[in-house]
């Protein structure tokens, strides 16, 4: 058999290439194929070797092009169509793949190689519909297990990195999300897939204005890219929507903040950071409109969404302390302080845990019945009002139990007077400093003589009853008009 010149000087190419391959030199090889291929361009083999030699540098989408030149040169190179298959199963389409090994296997049916890939076309095929199952369903962490297995067979392909992305960004794991989009940007950096996902990921990162700007990008791309899209239109609303209830705050219009908030934190559910942000801006309007239950519910929430956000704790353990719940505002001050050690924190942390110390003391202004800011005179006239409410003599008919809750109560009247008419004590009991280190054990009839108080005030007798001297010390004769 004789060649032409051109003939023998590609197979003197393809050898070159050939001794290249062999030394896993696969730049050199694809050249001297390249050569081989010029130099005849109806040969079949020269196509599948270069195809080969592509597959390995992981140019999959050139190896097919090869690969398909390659068959249709020769319908029954089946070397050829199983390159093909390999290619298209690299590049994540799985049916495709499929049909080139059965031809190998119509070829040669004990091809082992071809029989696997075909399996492998099948697995891939069933990750794929696991995939769109979990996608519908929200499953977003079903959809990555699915896709690391589908890109084990498939890693060229861009579709199932997308999808990977995407529900890593949806499940908050932005960094990985950002990570596989950029290293196909770096392929590709018209791929409108990938720009949706880093914008996607600056979106929920609450870089609304940097993420509208990528979402425009692929929607120049592929203008008919309806994820980018909807993304865009939502990123849009939500900030208008956020900065409207700001400013309606700013204006002390509270009741349209919070409606607005409300309206904002509708718009896109799966925006957790953002969200976030909404119901501790809502919790602070409707702790403005006195709707602290409400409040500290919306710091729940935007705690739940971020439990590092610093602000809602803050947020929360001010409405636990104007609710007069000292344990859970501790417990939100501790986390807070436990995150950011600053001298303001550490104070409202000492405020809230003194707060909570005093509220397991017997309350003095509540026996009196007074506020905590209330004057002298008033203290005076609570006292009075309750020294006689309580008085024993005036229970001298009821049975012992009443008489005995009485007196206690008579008792409880006379040691918050003695406090809080004294202004030393006073203020030493304002401040949760304890009494007993001055006076001994408030509790001590020793010390808290209520029969005493009760006489030192009124003088022995005043407003309309008289001290009966007969009746033994510290009693009284009522006479109510």
């Amino acid at each position: 058999m004789s060649f032409s010149p051109l003939s023998s000087l590609a197979e003197s190419f393809k050898e070159q290439g050939n001794a290249y391959y062999s030394k896993k030199d696969y730049s050199q090889a694809f050249n001297y194929y390249t050569k081989a291929i010029d130099a005849c361009p109806k040969n079949a083999s020269y196509y599948g070797n270069r195809a080969a030699t592509l597959m390995m540098l992981c140019r999959f989408r050139e190896a097919l092009e090869d690969s398909q030149q390659a068959v249709r040169l020769d319908d029954c190179f089946m070397k050829g169509h199983l390159r093909e298959g390999k290619c298209h199963l690299s590049l994540g389409n799985a049916m495709a793949a499929n049909r080139c090994f059965q031809k190998v296997l119509e070829l040669e049916p004990s091809n082992r190689e071809a029989q696997q890939e075909k399996n492998n076309a099948a697995t891939l095929l069933e990750y794929q519909r696991m995939a769109d199952f979990g996608f519908e369903k929200r499953d977003f962490r079903k959809v990555v297990y699915c896709m690391d297995r589908a890109l084990a067979l498939a890693s060229a392909c861009h579709r199932f990195k997308i999808l990977k992305a995407e529900c890593l960004a949806l499940l908050g794991r932005y960094p990985e999300a950002q990570s596989v989009a950029s290293d196909i940007l770096r392929m590709d950096s018209t791929n409108a897939d990938a720009l949706y996902v880093r914008g996607l990921c600056l979106y929920y990162e609450d870089c609304i204005d940097k993420a509208v700007q990528f979402f425009v990008q692929a929607l120049k791309m592929a203008p008919d890219h309806e994820k980018a899209r909807l993304a865009c239109r939502n990123a849009k609303a939500l900030k208008a929507k956020k900065e409207e209830g700001n400013q309606a705050f700013k204006n002390n219009n509270y009741e349209a903040a919070y409606q607005l908030y409300t309206e904002a934190l509708a718009i896109d559910p799966n925006n957790i950071k953002t969200n976030a942000k909404l119901y501790c801006n809502r919790a602070t309007a409707g702790a403005k409109l006195k709707k602290v239950d409400q409040a500290i519910e919306d710091c729940t929430s935007a705690i739940k969404l971020d439990d590092t956000y610093i602000k809602a704790y803050l947020r929360r353990a001010q409405c636990y302390m104007d609710t007069e719940q000292y344990e859970e505002a501790v417990r939100d001050y501790e986390k807070v302080y436990q995150t950011e050690k600053t001298s303001d924190h550490k104070q409202m942390l000492k405020k809230a845990q003194m707060e909570l110390k005093k509220s397991k003391r017997k309350d003095y202004y509540k026996v009196l019945g007074v506020g905590k800011n209330a004057t002298e005179d008033e203290i005076k006239k609570a006292y009075r009002k309750r020294a006689l409410m309580h008085h024993p003599d005036r229970h001298s008919s009821a049975t012992p139990e009443v008489q005995k809750e009485e007196e206690k109560k008579f008792k409880e009247v006379g040691e918050a007077f003695t406090v809080l008419s004294d202004p030393k004590k006073k203020v030493r009991y304002d401040n949760g400093h304890d009494l007993e280190d001055d006076v001994g054990n408030p509790g001590d009839h020793d010390y808290f003589d209520a029969n005493n108080i009760f006489r030192a005030f009124f003088g022995g007798h005043s407003g309309g009853f008289t001290f009966d001297s007969n009746s033994g010390p510290g009693n009284f004769f009522f006479q109510f008009g």
